[in-house]
This record gives C-alpha cells, structure tokens and sequence, in this order.
C-alpha cells in the first residue's frame, strides 16, 4: 500500500473510532446513531440470517443494468454529437446545466411509463448516469491525437478498424472516467429511488425500518451500502489509474 493509502486508511479508522466514542459516551443518542461497531454487527446478523438478500440482489442488479444501459447510451450518443458539429454546439450548453435539473420530479413520468416497480427505477437511474457518459465520449474523442488519424489514413484503414484499433485505445482513459461516474450516479438512482417507488430492494428496506424505529438494522444496511460502493469504487479506480499511466506515457 502507498503512503497516501496508510494515511487515507488512518483517517478512516480515526473517523471510526470517534465516531465510536461518542455513541458510547452518549454525545450522540442511541436514538440517532448506533456505535459503528453496532453497525457491523447488524450487518453481520442480516448477512447471516440472509432476510434481506432478495433486496440485495434486486438492488444490484437493477444498478448494473442502470450503469451498462447508461454507458451504452451515453457512448453512442456522445459518439454522434461528437460527429455532428452543429448538434453538439446546440447541445452542450444544455448538457452542462443537465444537473442542476431535479432528475427525481420525473418519477410520477416513469411511474407511468412503466409502472411501480425496477423498469421505472432503472430509467430513474439511467437518466442520471447517462449525462456523465455523454461528457466523457466527447472529451475522450477530443482528446485523440491528430497524429494518430493521419496515421490511419496511411494504413489505410476502414472507420470499424479506425475505431477499434486507434480511436477507442485512445480515448479510453477518458471513456473509462466515464463509466467510473456512471456507476456512482446508478448506485445513486437506484437507491434513492427504491425509498419512493419500490416494495424491494435495500433503498426501500432502509426507508421501512426507518418509519418502524429500527435503527439497528437501518443502519446495519445503510453500512452494507457504503461497502459496497467503497469496494466497486476502489476496484475501478484501480483501473482508472492504470488507464491514466498509460495516458502519461
């Protein structure tokens, strides 16, 4: 492990470990936080007892389809606005304050589009990821060198093997910075939306031991979440910054 990943570690665990203090010296109420270490151990109990792996799996795999459904998109489109100069400048201005639009006041749209259940939940999630996607294709393709088309042109190779061979391999830094959010913005869309449109799933899960005042199992659930994340974060980053060493070369 680096340097900066100890001191990230011990800021962590010094985060933790205050956090811990002061639930169990009572500065913080048992009725708004539980221990860390009562966190753990709920989690613990609901991973055994496995009464929540059905919303565990629903919520994965409607953020993986959210993400690989949000990437397809966002690269195909982001491929024709890069392709069409005239779209694009018409384009961009509104995919820079895409954002600041309230992705969630579409839900009663999707509720009926596709009703109450994880088709709405994907679009939900789809909608918010897609952007991020659409962004990072048109700096990936403009961010491939010159000297690599005027190469192609002189081996004369046809759009599909320009494609494959030099346009992606170049931009995938970029490209793959792209998936990284779209994952993160999917984990968001799927979650947030599973508190007010689903009967599944850990989102809704967390809202319904919440409005029972169970908050050790809220929490516990809400810590699965973070793990999760933190883990998919970190193994994409790893590849990320494999992808951006490449790129410094």
């Amino acid at each position: 492990m680096t340097r900066e990943g100890w001191i990230r570690l011990l800021v962590v665990a010094a985060a933790v470990g205050a956090l811990e203090l002061a639930c169990r010296i009572d500065w913080i109420p048992a009725s708004v936080m539980i221990p860390p270490s009562a966190m753990a151990t709920s989690l613990w109990d609901i991973l055994v007892s496995g009464t929540h792996w059905k919303d565990i799996l629903i919520s994965l795999r409607s953020v993986a389809a959210a993400a690989v459904l949000a990437v397809v998109l966002g690269f195909l489109v982001g491929a024709v606005i890069h392709a069409l100069p005239l779209v694009r400048s018409a384009v961009e201005p509104l995919l820079a304050s895409y954002y600041a639009v309230p992705t969630f006041m579409f839900y009663p749209v999707f509720i009926i589009l596709f009703g109450v259940g994880p088709s709405a939940i994907i679009a939900i999630a789809v909608l918010l990821a897609v952007v991020a996607m659409i962004s990072a294709t048109l700096t990936g393709l403009d961010r491939i060198p010159r000297v690599l088309g005027k190469t192609a042109l002189i081996m004369r190779l046809g759009p599909i093997e320009r494609a494959f061979k030099i346009s992606l391999p170049a931009a995938m830094p970029y490209l793959f910075t792209g998936v990284k959010l779209s994952v993160a913005y999917a984990f968001i869309g799927v979650i947030a939306s599973e508190f007010i449109l689903s009967g599944a799933g850990m989102g809704y899960a967390i809202a319904y031991a919440y409005n029972n005042f169970n908050n050790r199992e809220m929490y516990g659930l809400m810590l699965l979440i973070v793990l999760l994340v933190t883990v998919v974060n970190t193994a994409l980053d790893a590849v990320d910054r494999r992808l951006q060493a490449r790129l410094r070369r």
